[in-house]
């Protein structure tokens, strides 16, 4: 994985093409880069993000910011009762314990 300025970008190598290429992914509009080296890739990651930084400041627009934390979730009635009992069991708000549940599993 790459970083710049908050962003990640995931890449791949096209074994036919001889050629990595990427994505910025923790973004909803589609920013690629490609590379041939891994010093030409990095250096196509971070103008990719800056080419789409730019982008967004002449349309006025608002870019999109890596992830805040914030995730909506939903689930079955039976589920978010089950959920919820075994958080409050263990002393824990909802939010905690999915969250707890959630980092072990990655």
């Amino acid at each position: 994985m790459l970083q710049y300025k908050g962003y990640t970008g995931r890449v791949e190598f096209d074994d036919e093409a001889r050629l990595f290429h990427g994505e910025v992914i923790d973004l909803r509009d589609v920013v690629t880069f490609q590379g041939t080296s891994v010093e030409e890739l990095e250096g196509a990651f971070r103008d990719s993000v800056d080419d789409y930084l730019e982008f967004c400041e002449e349309r006025g627009e608002e870019p999109d910011k890596p992830f805040s934390g914030r995730f909506m979730l939903r689930l079955s009635p039976h589920l978010h009762r089950e959920v919820y009992t075994r958080a409050r069991q263990e002393g824990k708000s909802l939010n905690q314990w999915i969250s707890e549940r959630l980092e072990q599993a990655g």
